[in-house]
């Protein structure tokens, strides 16, 4: 959310436990229908089967809404939520993550380190 924030995108949170909380600056709604401005991307952070119901919510929305893209993030997919979006009309993105896309899209992943061997999850070897 920050990252995307700092790109210039309006983030919205929506989380039933963490409604009328404040993150980052915006308020956290229960669901979407909450939401009392208009939106063109809801990002799914839940597991896949979650995503259905979502989903549906999102088709019910979009008209009013102006949600144009589905998409759920790494490790998430849901074929009839995706087909059932499509067929209203929505783009689906089905496991990608909008950070990552946004960097590989624009040339950022080499900035941080990334296939350059600077940045790497595995432990340098020391040795002895």
């Amino acid at each position: 959310m920050k990252y995307l924030q700092s790109k210039g995108f309006r983030v919205i949170p929506v989380n039933p436990t963490a409604a009328g909380t404040n993150l980052l600056g915006e308020n956290t709604y229960p669901d979407l229908t909450s939401i009392p401005d208009n939106f063109e991307m809801v990002d799914i952070f839940r597991n896949s089967k979650a995503a259905g119901p979502i989903t549906d919510e999102a088709i019910g929305l979009s008209d009013s809404k102006g949600i144009k893209v589905i998409w759920m993030q790494l490790g998430i997919q849901n074929d009839k939520a995706a087909a059932s979006a499509e067929r209203a009309g929505l783009k689906v993105i089905m496991n990608r993550c909008p950070k990552i896309e946004f960097g590989r899209l624009y040339s950022e992943l080499s900035w941080s380190g990334v296939n350059s061997k600077i940045i790497s999850a595995k432990r340098p070897r020391i040795k002895r």
